[in-house]
């Protein structure tokens, strides 16, 4: 086991010194990696000491209201691997990079003479090959030549370097990406503490909210993303909808919203596109039986839940109703089972109910495609009749698709949303429910 030094870090220019406050942990206790351990207010601020490594402290070696200088080790934490000190390896990798750069130099700065102790003879055109790759004269002499009385020519050394020989060059750039390249390239990836004053408040993160920040991160790190964007005049929906609604609660007990006329649609939609009801396993593409819509929720907390109603295809408008109302009630009130938000083959996101004319989600791995549903608008629009074209207002909308480029191209993202459209544009205002 190693035991790691854990410092006062730097808080700024002019602060030389802060103060013990509180330990958040008492010795033997396991920490993980940039969890706070510590505690301290300087003259400006108050904050908290993250450890740099996992492991379980066992030292503590300043008590509450102690003042620490910054740089001074605060506490100790043994950590897995040999027990070297962290400092020295550090200084022992700057050594050793130090004096691998400079043999290199040396060698290639010292130019290699026309004949070797052994008596071979070299050409101007291989020394300079050497010399350019960092080959010695040592190494230069155990390389088989070809030519006459054995010597190297240029088509020797060339294969000597094609064979994956290591020469000193090659190890100098080796010897800097593992021991300076890899290690400043991990602190620069780290995130900067974001600076707290006296007036801000720190909420922490719920467990649903870090779940949530996870999976968004992560497909976006994993999806091509791409959107396409579409204009649905739904005049003929709302029409219906205002003279159905009330006839449709007595009959049914259920509040006809929107949202159940759109994603039965969605299902239509999607059971003529197959290859958007797919999911994306690295280099495997698995095409989807069932067809399971997905629907975004909000949360009394504000995080978003999706919950999923199987089968979406099968279900005829009333059927569609009743499980939006009841998902979406449910969740409000915390109360879906676990197997009703997996399981989503394809899903729906309504920011149209917060404002929102369009928007660009994120795909809800390891689906390739989501919706966004805009919010409904009265505008000035062109109709076209057989008369001639006049301007009138019309109920329109939005619709933003985005999907996975590595699987769905542009014409299949495309003539997706441009087949919803079709459908709820030819909306028929005499049909029942």
């Amino acid at each position: 086991m190693a035991r790691f030094e854990l410092k006062l870090p730097k808080m700024g220019e002019s602060v030389a010194e802060a103060t013990i406050t509180s330990w958040l942990k008492e010795v033997g206790d396991t920490i993980e990696l940039d969890e706070a351990v510590v505690e301290i207010a300087t003259d400006k601020v108050d904050s908290e000491v993250p450890s740099e490594v996992e492991g379980t402290l066992v030292e503590v070696l300043f008590q509450i209201d102690d003042v620490v200088a910054v740089g001074e080790t605060i506490a100790i934490i043994e950590i897995e691997g040999e027990d070297v000190a962290i400092e020295s390896a550090g200084k022992a990798q700057v050594t050793e990079v130090e004096k691998t750069i400079e043999k290199a130099a040396e060698v290639m700065a010292t130019p290699i003479s026309k004949n070797s102790d052994s008596g071979k003879f070299y050409s101007p055109l291989v020394r300079n090959i050497a010399q350019t790759e960092g080959i010695s004269m040592k190494e230069l002499e155990t390389i088989s030549g070809s030519g006459k009385d054995g010597r190297v020519n240029k088509e020797d050394i060339l294969l000597y370097l094609k064979n994956g020989k290591s020469t000193l060059k090659e190890q100098t750039i080796k010897v800097v990406e593992e021991k300076v390249l890899k290690p400043v390239l991990k602190e620069v990836q780290k995130v900067a503490p974001i600076s707290i004053n006296g007036d801000d408040e720190v909420i922490e993160m719920s467990r649903m909210g870090k779940l949530v920040s996870k999976h968004m991160v992560n497909s976006v790190q994993t999806a091509a993303h791409v959107q396409s964007f579409i204009e649905i005049d739904v005049t003929n929906i709302v029409k219906w909808r205002t003279k159905v609604k009330d006839a449709f609660f007595n009959r049914e007990g259920q509040k006809l919203t929107f949202t159940p006329i759109l994603m039965h649609a969605i299902a239509a939609t999607l059971k003529k596109y197959p290859m958007i009801n797919i999911a994306l396993e690295g280099d495997t593409i698995i095409k989807k039986k069932n067809i399971n819509l997905g629907m975004a929720a909000a949360l009394p907390d504000g995080n978003l839940i999706v919950p999923v109603i199987k089968n979406a295809d099968q279900l005829n408008l009333v059927g569609m109703t009743k499980a939006v109302n009841d998902l979406a009630g449910r969740a409000r009130n915390n109360q879906l089972k676990p197997d009703e938000i997996q399981g989503g083959t394809y899903t729906v996101t309504n920011v149209g109910s917060f404002g929102s004319v369009m928007g660009t989600p994120i795909i809800n791995q390891p689906q390739v495609a989501i919706l966004a549903l805009g919010a409904i608008r009265k505008v000035p629009a062109v109709i076209e009749t057989a008369e001639g074209d006049f301007i009138g207002i019309r109920q329109m909308m939005f619709v933003s698709h985005s999907y996975d480029h590595r699987v769905v191209n542009g014409a299949l993202g495309g003539m997706f949303i441009k087949t919803l459209k079709d459908i709820l544009e030819a909306w028929d205002l005499n049909q029942d429910f």
